[in-house]
């Protein structure tokens, strides 16, 4: 048997603000982007280069959806973005005054950040140690 998660929705506010935010200032790439009907549509990105995984930017529908936007865990660390260039992609994260929540620590197992999307979602940059 194989299986593998193929996408993890991410609640917004907005969907082309989503997009700006995942494609100009992460540089991710948009994968797909197709209306279903009025109000709702299938949108995809994903971090360049990557394969197998992407994330479905999901417009809040109703009210109960509009509250866990940027808290869908609570407060803990949400997604974890590995890089084979911390310095590089912190300084994107600098660069496009993107939130840092916490600053650069190495650990045992590698280098780490943490800082926060345009709804408040934290995420973990992370370069792994060889």
């Amino acid at each position: 048997m194989k299986q593998n998660i193929a996408h993890i929705a991410l609640v917004v506010d907005d969907y082309d603000k989503a997009i700006e935010f995942y494609t100009k200032k992460l540089h991710f790439d948009l994968v797909e982007d197709t209306t279903l009907n009025e109000t709702k549509r299938w949108v995809l990105v994903a971090p360049k280069n990557s394969t197998g995984f992407s994330l479905l930017l999901a417009k809040a529908a109703n009210e109960e959806q509009k509250s866990r936007i940027g808290n869908q865990t609570g407060g803990r660390v949400f997604l974890f973005l590995n890089t084979d260039n911390f310095k590089r992609d912190y300084q994107n994260l600098l660069t496009n005054k993107i939130k840092i929540v916490r600053e650069p620590v190495v650990e045992s197992w590698g280098t780490v950040a943490v800082f926060e999307d345009l709804c408040g979602n934290l995420w973990d940059l992370i370069e792994p140690l060889n």
